[in-house]
């Protein structure tokens, strides 16, 4: 088993192969689920002046959360209404790529330097999502990469509106931006 520092580093790379890897080894959910943990602490501490260590706790429960909603839709919409001819997969393939897509979001522990705080955060979302799409592509056996796009689009804005309908009911409005 490749150790999980290779495996944070070879998802940020954007490498393929581990993301076939992740989706092929059903021992890596774990490491898949250390990813986002570690990623969503990473945004809390990046926004810690705003947000204070209940903003690191609720972000962390809230990243797990959504990424196995997020898992679930993309599996849903990726296999049942936009398959490929050759698409195949299971809600664990989906969580583990999907979990390791996160690894780029790592670098949002360097929001916390004054001045660069939303570069960051706007460059580790940019970056996700490609890590996202790629996840999305290898795990459900794409051929087509703007069909890939089209799941992820369409798992997000289904999302959104879910957190933003939980989070009218639990604290009375939607969250604001970062």
């Amino acid at each position: 088993m490749n150790s999980f520092k290779d495996r944070i580093i070879r998802a940020a790379k954007l490498d393929v192969n581990l993301y076939e890897e992740g989706e092929a080894d059903k021992r890596a959910l774990g490491q898949a689920m250390g990813v986002v943990v570690l990623s969503s602490i990473a945004a809390g501490v990046g926004t810690i002046a705003r947000g204070g260590l209940g903003g690191v706790l609720i972000g962390t429960i809230t990243a797990i959360i959504g990424w196995y909603i997020w898992a679930y839709l993309t599996y849903f919409i990726g296999t049942k209404l936009l398959p490929e001819p050759q698409t195949k997969a299971d809600h664990g393939e989906l969580l583990r790529t999907i979990g390791f897509s996160s690894s780029p979001g790592l670098i949002r522990v360097l929001g916390i330097i004054p001045g660069i705080g939303a570069l960051i955060f706007l460059v580790a979302s940019i970056w996700m999502l490609v890590a996202m799409v790629i996840a999305v592509r290898q795990a459900l056996d794409y051929n087509s990469t703007l069909r890939a796009v089209g799941v992820c689009v369409i798992g997000w804005i289904i999302q959104m509106l879910f957190f933003m309908l939980l989070f009218s009911i639990f604290f009375g409005g939607a969250p604001k931006p970062v």
